[in-house]
């Protein structure tokens, strides 16, 4: 599933692919991935716009044109690809944008749970009005009040897009390994060492996870060990525990995590 580092990869393609170019041709190959417009609308309020700068909040992407903005959402199986005029549509493609100068990008997205809205600022703005801050940008002190504000487990506060904006399933349970935190833990039972252990294990793991453009499955991460059922942890060969914890799959540590009644 898409989380941060993957949209932020796909806030880089745009901007390489289309950022200040002419958008020529709107193909909507799927209206089944349109939210709260028409593929006329849509053809009609893109095509002769420029795409400007694209931003990102949380698992949300803006793409900016020089009118209303296209905001995407990619859900489990959503991803924005750049390609030459030449390259057939793949059959997931679902929308398809020319540009000037040759590129054409492609919203391609097998599962379709989410996909693509149209608005201007204000509407922009009600579509992200339930978002938390950023999971990259947010201070340490908002960090702290979300976790000492909330009697959830670490793992939903973490995961709860109005909370904090950007972390899923694999992100999540990365940070909490690297900060030796359980994730059935409450939130607002951790000590402030914890609570700053975990913020900076955070910025660490999502910096890392963004210049990978992904959640990387590497052997010295959790995310590489956790599709293996007889997987360990990677600092000292412990056979990793899974369990559902805030109605997700969880992968945890039990020596490096302990449980919250064994503490």
């Amino acid at each position: 599933m898409p989380e941060l580092a993957d949209v932020e990869s796909f806030r880089e393609v745009l901007a390489s692919c289309a950022r200040g170019r002419l958008i020529q041709r709107v193909e909507v190959r799927d209206a089944g991935v349109l939210h709260g417009v028409s593929t006329r609308r849509l053809r009609a309020d893109l095509e002769g716009r420029r795409f400007t700068e694209p931003e990102r909040h949380g698992k949300w992407l803006l793409a900016r044109t020089d009118g209303p903005t296209l905001l995407l959402h990619f859900g489990m199986t959503g991803m924005l690809v750049c390609s030459g005029p030449d390259e057939e549509p793949h059959v997931h493609d679902r929308v398809i944008f020319t540009v000037d100068g040759g590129h054409v990008l492609r919203y391609r997205d097998q599962r379709k749970l989410k996909g693509l809205w149209l608005a201007d600022d204000d509407g922009v703005a009600r579509l992200l009005a339930g978002q938390g801050p950023d999971a990259m940008e947010v201070s340490r002190a908002r960090f702290d009040d979300l976790l000492t504000g909330r009697h959830a487990t670490v793992k939903s506060v973490l995961t709860d897009q109005s909370a904090l904006a950007g972390l899923g399933n694999l992100l999540a349970d990365e940070i909490l390994w690297r900060a030796k935190v359980h994730p059935a833990r409450k939130a607002d039972g951790l000590t402030e060492d914890e609570r700053k252990g975990l913020y900076a294990d955070m910025r660490r793991t999502l910096r890392s996870a963004v210049r990978a453009g992904n959640v990387p499955p590497r052997g010295s991460w959790l995310t590489g060990r956790r599709d293996d059922p007889e997987g360990t942890c990677p600092r000292h060969d412990e056979r990793l525990r899974r369990g559902r914890i805030a109605g997700r799959g969880t992968v945890w540590c039990p020596r490096c995590q302990p449980s919250p009644t064994d503490s």
